[in-house]
């Protein structure tokens, strides 16, 4: 039997869920950026809030809240758990 992994970016998870992040496609200048912030390929977060008109994306990620902007947010690949 074959199981496909489906991926979605860190935007288009629902409010709740829990995802698994696979990579940034940014590149370097991106990884950079949210290593600061302590995210990681491998890391497992949750999407607290979006917040409305455009507004950041809030995730719980080793035990912090991170708002991430959607630009950002929408180069994060993630895997739902």
């Amino acid at each position: 039997m074959l199981t496909f992994m489906v991926s979605n970016t860190l935007l288009q998870v629902r409010i709740g869920a829990s995802v698994r992040i696979l990579g940034f496609e940014d590149g370097k200048n991106l990884d950079a950026k949210l290593r600061q912030y302590g995210l990681f390929i491998g890391d497992q977060v949750r999407v607290l809030r979006l917040a409305p008109l455009g507004g950041p994306v809030l995730i719980e990620a080793n035990g912090r809240e991170i708002a991430l902007g959607r630009g950002i947010a929408s180069k994060i690949t993630v895997e739902c758990l």
